[in-house]
């Protein structure tokens, strides 16, 4: 059994026997989980909080690596191109598995024949703010607004094909709007932009618009998923707020390369609801604005492919051309 082990850490390529003895064993040591982004952002303090409670489940320790850059291609294609021994996980994203894929015509992996689904983590949604000088104060003020200033408007994004502009393309085609997007380098400055008042309208992730909009820099109208969520339960959605059946927003999930074993992925969808089950987690998890979330792995792939067609739908309408 211990040569087996061993032979699982070391060889690639498997026989059955050895691959039994893999899973049997698993984990035997450290798992590493890749997060395509820097250190500091959401993705990252959503990861260090859920690999930290991981590890308590599987009883080793689950260590951090930050691989950002290229849009989150590296980091990406880093995990699809690592071992399929269960020892490499992706903490993927709708941007580098749904968005990326409309974005970008060639990519160095596919979102889902590269990957094996293991779960949601969580979602979390970004959050409609102005600038406190924008007289609007629900939806329909500010669709009315809009409306009666055609092209007057504008609103921020971190960068054409980022959350915060499909955000505001949908939201201005299913209000039929005229409004002007400004794209800033990154999600920091067009926050600061807004709360600047160079722009009027953005769409920024629950976690960066909480603090502005607590301290009065912005104005808080609605989120932008389906449900309300329960880190500010008074806030509405768009949808009941004036758009019926707008929904945007970011979800995060587990995943690790393709041909992985299928004994291994179960012992890990099982570690990862188990983690998400623990009243700890869903506190910490929830104070950073984000709502936990534990599926079967086909929920996730199904997921991933109705996302990939659904943005790219959305793109092609607001004239949005892949790089």
């Amino acid at each position: 059994m211990l040569r087996a082990l061993g032979l699982c850490t070391l060889v690639p390529v498997m026989v059955l026997s050895a691959a039994a003895a893999c899973a049997q064993n698993y984990p035997a040591r450290p798992l590493r989980l890749i997060v395509p982004y820097p250190p500091g952002g959401p993705t990252d303090i959503l990861s260090r909080i859920f690999g930290q409670k991981l590890a308590e489940q599987l009883g080793r320790q689950v260590v951090i690596d930050n691989r950002g850059g290229a849009g989150a291609i590296i980091g990406t294609e880093l995990a699809a191109k690592s071992a399929p021994d269960g020892y490499t996980l992706l903490m993927g994203t709708n941007g580098l598995l749904a968005i990326n894929p409309n974005m970008y015509a060639k990519l160095p992996y596919d979102s889902v024949r590269d990957f094996e689904p293991v779960s949601f983590i969580a979602t979390a949604p970004s959050v409609l703010v102005v600038h406190p000088s924008v007289p609007a104060k629900s939806v329909k003020d500010l669709i009315a607004l809009a409306k009666a200033q055609p092209g007057k408007l504008n609103y921020a994004s971190g960068g054409i094909g980022t959350s915060p502009h499909l955000s505001g393309e949908l939201f201005k085609s299913m209000a039929g709007l005229d409004i002007v997007h400004v794209p800033y380098k990154g999600g920091g400055p067009a926050l600061m932009g807004t709360t600047a008042g160079q722009v009027e309208i953005f769409f920024p992730g629950i976690m960066e618009a909480l603090p502005p909009v607590r301290d009065g820099k912005l104005r808080g109208i609605a989120v932008t998923t389906i449900k309300r969520t329960p880190i500010v339960p008074e806030m509405p959605t768009i949808s009941e707020a004036g758009l019926p059946g707008y929904d945007s927003g970011n979800w995060y999930a587990i995943l690790v390369p393709a041909k992985t074993p299928r004994e291994i992925i179960t012992r890990l969808h099982a570690a990862t609801v188990a983690t998400l089950a623990v009243p700890d987690t869903k506190k910490r998890l929830l104070e950073v604005g984000a709502n936990p979330v534990g599926t079967p792995p086909e929920e996730l792939t199904a997921h991933i492919r109705a996302e990939i067609k659904r943005i790219g739908e959305l793109m092609k309408s607001a004239g949005i051309r892949r790089e």
